[in-house]
């Protein structure tokens, strides 16, 4: 008798051999978002998973790119671990979600967005304390691109606004997908130079922080700032526009 072995690792084994790159790209690009106890073996260990899983699930009749839709379920695999190790604190959560208030409130109140002394007023703090509070809650950036722009919990993410548009979706999600993208093509305008400069470079040209920071010849640190700056304005400019709740 015969063993055929008909696992989705053998069936799909040049998927996942031609596109292991993938992983460490997006690990290199993910790991100063993580906390120190998530390694790099973990995060790749988690990629693996998810590239696995795109090479399972893939349908070339879609008419998208294995890689745009690998892309997607690495980082997703990547991202569901940190959940599972609970990595963010509930102090930084609760600071996050201040930031975000505060920025709503304000952003009502001015009809702009507030200025960084304005955020730092509100919330009664100095600036540098704010700067700080920026700092500390940067990593959750790649979680809350991931979470849905309502308090449902369904409907589009913060990511699907930014990232390439894809094509395997219903009509409805597609119109969804370009409207949203419409309105953010408005919002990344609303920002300042250097923010949009930061999301440009990380989002699309796909530096790191500390290429960024190179390039606008600041601290690390201070990119981290306006990277978690930036996405705070994005998200609470998108909910603002969709109606959300504070």
């Amino acid at each position: 008798m015969v063993y055929i072995n008909t696992s989705p690792l053998q069936d799909h084994p040049s998927l996942i051999r031609d596109n292991l790159y993938l992983v460490d790209i997006l690990v290199g690009r993910m790991v100063t978002q993580v906390p120190a106890f998530m390694n790099r073996d973990d995060m790749r260990s988690a990629g693996m998973l998810g590239l696995i899983d795109a090479a399972n699930k893939f349908d070339a009749s879609k008419n998208i790119l294995f890689k745009t839709f690998a892309e997607y379920r690495i980082r997703g695999a990547i991202l569901d671990e940190m959940r599972k190790l609970d990595w963010f604190s509930r102090s930084l959560r609760e600071k996050q979600n201040k930031l975000s208030r505060t920025m709503i409130k304000l952003e009502r109140k001015l009809g702009r967005t507030p200025e960084e002394e304005e955020m730092a007023r509100e919330m009664e703090i100095s600036l540098e304390e704010y700067q700080l509070i920026l700092g500390e809650v940067g990593h959750l950036g790649c979680v809350s691109l991931n979470e849905t722009l309502t308090d449902s919990g369904e409907g589009t993410s913060f990511i699907d606004s930014l990232a390439d548009q894809r094509t395997d979706l219903t009509p409805a999600a597609q119109l969804e997908n370009k409207e949203l993208t419409k309105i953010m093509a408005g919002i990344l305008q609303e920002l300042s130079e250097k923010e949009r400069l930061v999301i440009s470079l990380y989002y699309y040209e796909e530096l790191t922080q500390k290429e960024i920071a190179d390039v606008l010849e600041v601290s690390e640190g201070r990119i981290s700032q306006l990277h978690s700056q930036a996405l705070l304005k994005l998200k609470t400019k998108v909910q603002i526009r969709l109606g959300g709740r504070e």
